[in-house]
């Protein structure tokens, strides 16, 4: 996959102040402070603290829900997805658009890793550093767009945005095993799928910039969504469930939208996705 050099997409810089963290605090009430704050930069400082990778994990901390989850800039105005207009790439305000839409799901991927952080206590202490790996790049992948849309003389928050991500973030906030079924295999599974596409109109409009951004997307999704595969079917044996039918039934029960063509087998499979998962995704039992 070619795209820009990995130089140009190192880890973001902590902000001059407020540098260091609380040693004494758990990785799982920062991410929860993380969660709730409202400021996108603060999210991403808070992120880039190298404090965090030595912070104690918390993983038997009963954490209390504070209100106002996820924190979210006044801008832009949430909308049902249905509402959102359709305006074509070609124009100023359509290319915009294209670039807004995809930076809300990355700040919305930021948050959906920070609860899983915090939300799910007793789980082993990897499960809690990858999602802290997967928040860092989600923060990192947001940056870009922010900034690139700014080069196009827009700002986050200058268009409607939809709750879709958020929404099935509520629905499966009682049990990890739908979260990761239905979060990073299905919602951001389906990102693998529309990168082709998305990086497609861009070049089309000679948006080189852009399109190399959706690659850096791709590359990193890809892993995203391999951990997701691979706690789904940690969790799977672990409560001795057979994985398919647990996803169909999970699928059924939370109202996740079906998969549609087409898809992205490459990337599906780089991400963990078997054989039986990918040929049940033309199985129309699964929506």
């Amino acid at each position: 996959m070619t795209g820009p050099s990995p130089a140009r997409f190192e880890a973001l810089p902590a902000s001059p102040v407020h540098r260091t963290i609380d040693a004494s605090r758990s990785l799982r009430e920062h991410a929860l402070d993380l969660l709730v704050a409202r400021d996108p930069q603060r999210k991403i400082d808070g992120l880039a603290r190298g404090e965090l990778d030595t912070a104690p994990i918390g993983s038997g901390l009963e954490l209390a829900e504070p209100p106002g989850i996820p924190g979210r800039p006044q801008r832009p105005e949430l909308v049902d997805h249905a509402v959102l207009k359709q305006r074509s790439v070609k124009t100023r305000e359509g290319h915009a658009a294209l670039i807004h839409a995809v930076a809300h799901i990355e700040l919305n991927a930021v948050d959906l890793a920070l609860d899983a952080i915090w939300r799910f206590p007793g789980l082993p202490d990897a499960f809690y550093r990858d999602w802290l790996v997967v928040a860092r790049e989600e923060a990192q992948h947001f940056a870009l767009l922010r900034d690139h849309l700014a080069t196009l003389g827009f700002a986050y928050g200058d268009f409607p945005a939809h709750r879709a991500l958020w929404e099935m973030a509520e629905r499966t906030r009682a049990d990890v095993l739908a979260r990761v079924a239905l979060v990073p295999r299905t919602l951001e599974a389906r990102g693998l799928d529309a990168s082709p596409q998305v990086k497609a109109k861009l070049l089309s409009i000679g948006d080189a910039a852009g399109a190399a951004i959706i690659d850096v997307l791709l590359r990193d999704e890809i892993g995203h969504v391999a951990t997701g595969n691979r706690w789904y079917a940690w969790l799977c044996r672990e409560r001795g469930v057979d994985s398919l039918a647990t996803y169909r039934e999970l699928a059924e029960r939370h109202a996740a939208p079906r998969p549609r063509p087409p898809f992205n087998t490459e990337a599906r499979r780089a991400a963990g996705f078997s054989d039986a998962e990918l040929a049940a995704l033309l199985d129309p039992a699964i929506g």
